[in-house]
Order: structure tokens, then sequence, then C-alpha cells
């Protein structure tokens, strides 16, 4: 049985539209059949509310015989963002899910729509109600006198909208909904994720390792092995939430995609001479008027942002600063890495004081199982 999704084009324009090649090693899109959208029906008997993907189970009763069936859903900080929860999913609960279903494996699909119970048709990326986010008590001081960057911080959320044409369906900011679907705002203006191809030029050892670079395999990329990629891209990289802890010495960073931390030592005014190296480096910071500068080495190699590799000799100077207004937190960065790349890759960013709180999700990627990457 087939099925004409509401929004037939949300799996190619949105992703293409806003995210640099860098999403795809994240999202097994390559996975999935497209050519083709399937329904699928059946009991819910489980959910993994996980990052990078949820993963919904159910059993199929599209087939003389019951079916288990696994499938993909969006991370479960993106879905508790938009107002999903677990509970919406509960044992039970008759589902129809309109998707794509796996290259080599019958038993998983890729949730694009569903019906659960009595609920109407949802889109995967659908905004559910949201509370609206309260700063009017939020001080921009600590009684200490630094600004206050505690609290958990998130990029702008992106959300289906459908501009007045009907067509050109996508994912923009919250914030530009209205206008996009009042025609105010044009397509063309969204902004795009921050993370597009980068100013940097790599060296002949660079360029060859980005080469052979594989985002599919495991082997290469960090990410299908439920590890962090760097503290640069994870920051903002699928809407993640993070959170700050200012505390006497120290600043406390805990990244919410892989529930990985960093602590940034305020205490010291030069690295120590023997690091372990590890995957969040070693930080030291000072302010400088009301910026929080963080100066950070101490890597062991790996991954900056597929396909761009890192060496030990990675060394990554951050600039934090709040707006007093809007609390808008913005990130300056330059890093160097002379054995990958001869400039430097520099980058901002920002995000808003979150609209859920974080949460230390696990992560299970089963959508790219080992065995699959042993042929």
């Amino acid at each position: 049985m087939q099925h004409t999704l509401k929004h037939p084009i949300t799996l190619t324009t949105c992703f293409l539209a806003l995210f640099s090649t860098t999403a795809f090693a994240h999202h097994g899109f390559g996975r999935f059949d497209r050519a083709n959208d399937s329904t699928l029906t059946g009991t819910i008997t489980d959910i993994d509310f996980v990052n990078p993907h949820a993963y919904l189970y159910f059993d199929s009763s599209d087939t003389e015989e019951t079916v288990e069936m696994r499938c993909e859903m969006r991370a479960a900080t993106l879905m508790r963002r938009s107002g999903w929860t677990r509970e919406m999913f509960a044992n039970g609960l008759p589902i129809t899910i309109y998707g794509y279903m796996h290259r080599t494996d019958p038993g998983s699909c890729y949730v694009e729509e569903i019906t659960i119970g009595e609920m109407p048709l949802m889109n995967r990326n659908d905004q559910l109600e949201t509370p609206e986010i309260d700063l009017t008590n939020r001080p921009y001081r600590l009684p200490s006198g630094e600004v206050n960057l505690s609290g958990d911080w998130a990029q702008e959320q992106y959300v289906i909208a459908v501009p007045p044409s009907g067509r050109g369906v996508g994912l923009v900011p919250k914030s530009m909904k209205p206008g996009i679907e009042s025609g105010e705002i044009s397509t063309d203006d969204i902004p795009g994720s921050g993370w597009g191809p980068r100013p940097v030029t790599l060296t002949a050892r660079g360029q060859a390792e980005a080469d052979a670079f594989e985002m599919w395999s495991p082997d290469d990329n960090p990410r299908l092995r439920c590890l962090p990629t760097s503290i640069l891209f994870d920051w903002v990289f699928d809407g993640a939430i993070n959170r700050i802890s200012q505390e006497e010495d120290r600043i406390v960073i805990n990244y919410g995609l892989y529930s990985f931390e960093r602590v940034v030592h305020m205490n010291m005014d030069a690295h120590p001479a023997n690091i372990e190296l590890s995957s969040s480096g070693h930080s030291i910071g000072h302010w400088e008027g009301d910026t929080l500068v963080v100066d950070t080495i101490g890597f062991q190699p790996g991954v900056l942002a597929s396909p761009v590799k890192h060496s030990d000799q990675l060394h990554i100077v951050v600039r934090y600063t709040l707006n007093p207004d809007t609390f808008a937190l913005t990130r300056n960065y330059v890093a160097t890495d002379p054995v990958y790349f001869s400039d430097q890759w520099i980058g901002t960013d920002t995000v808003l004081v979150a609209d859920v709180p974080y949460v230390a999700h696990e992560c299970d990627e089963l959508t790219f199982e080992f065995l699959e990457f042993q042929d």
C-alpha cells in the first residue's frame, strides 16, 4: 500500500538546504530507500528515547505473520524540544507509519509521518505545543559580578514552515516561521545551521585523509560509535541542549547530544606540562571584561568536523559573549592545527536559553550496526 506524504520533499529539501555534508555523517538517509514511500501499521511495543535517534518498536500487522519492527525517529533531544514525549508512545497503542524502508533490513524503517492512536497525522518535524521561555527574572550577572553564563543553552529550533505558494516546504528557524508562512520573508533568506563548508586550507595530509574519509563507516565517523565529534561541532549540531555551570574556580560545560563534559579551569594561568589527551582537551579560562575566553589544548587525535580530522596539536580559543538584552550567547572561535590545515578555522554561532532543560540522554546508534560494515 502506498501513501502520498503530506510533505513529500521534507527529507530532501530540509536537509540539503540547511546542512552541509557533515549532517549526512549523522543521519543515515542512504540506508533507507526513498524511491518509494511505504505504509506500515501495527501496535507499539516500546520506544528507545535516546540520541542521536529515537527508535520506535512495534508489531506490524501488515502480513499474516507478525513482524517485529524498529523504526528510526529524531533525536530524543529534538523531540523533547518540539513537545514530543516518551509517554505519547504508550505500549499497546495502534500506529500507522508513513516512511521509508531500510535497504537491507526488512525490520527497520525511517519514520517521516505517523499517526498514534486517535491523534492526528504528524510529520516527524512537527512542533507541538511548548511553553514560552520567561527571561524576566534571569539576572545578567552573578552575585560575584561575573556575567551569568550558567544555565541550559541551545541553538534556535528549526521547525516546518509552508510558504503561501505551498511549495518549498522546509525547516526554518522558529522565529522565522510566521514570516515565511505569511510571505513576508523569502525562503532565500533562511540561514543555515552554521556548519557549512569551512574557509580552511587543508595540508596535503589533511586533504588526503579527508578524501579517504567514509561518512558511513563507524571506523571513521565517531558519531556512528556514539562518541563526540569535537567541542566545536557538538555545541550546536542537531539542536543539542548544553549546560554551563559556573563554580568557584572552574566552569563545567556539559554537552547534551553525546553527554560528555568539559571543565574550564579558572584558577590556572597556563596549561600543565603533562596533559592526558582526551576528546574534550584541557581548558583554562579568564575574563576579558564581560567576555569569557577559553583556551583548550590536549586533544587526542580525532575528527573536528567530518571529513576534516585533527591531531594532538589542535589548539582552540573560544570567546563567549552574552547579550544583556536578549540573553543570546555568542561563541566566536579560532582553531589551529598545523598537521591538518595551514590556516585558521574561524567561526561563530549563537545559542539561546534552552526551551527545555538539559538531559543527559543515552546514546544508541542502531541505524549503523557494526556488522553492516564488516562485509
